[in-house]
């Protein structure tokens, strides 16, 4: 699993069949830090509640076909979780993102 951000949507006017109704993000991968790690990619919504700017787990390969709804539809990433807060050993204290309210 890998933390991520949404930073869009995508719009698919057709989809095989298994993936009707499924919602795909844009999202950012991030290193513990926070900072941006590698190139956005598009993951399906798993979950069916992330939105823009969300803090969310992502999987990938075979997990990510596994997490969706209809098992082992043909997708790259997956959202499996959303994420309210996150502290890091490096800084005890207030959580250093928190999910936008």
């Amino acid at each position: 699993m890998q933390l991520a951000r949404v930073i869009g949507t995508v719009v698919a006017t057709q989809k095989v069949a298994g993936l009707e109704g499924a919602r795909f993000l844009v999202v950012q991968p991030l290193q513990r830090s926070g900072a941006r790690a590698g190139t956005p990619v598009v993951a399906a919504d798993a979950t069916q509640m992330a939105g823009p700017g969300e803090l969310v787990y992502i999987v990938a390969a075979r997990e990510a076909a596994l997490a969706m709804p209809e098992p082992f539809v043909p997708v790259d990433h997956a959202i499996v979780g959303l994420v309210d807060a996150v502290t890091t050993a490096d800084s005890p204290g207030p959580a250093r993102w928190e999910r936008p309210s």
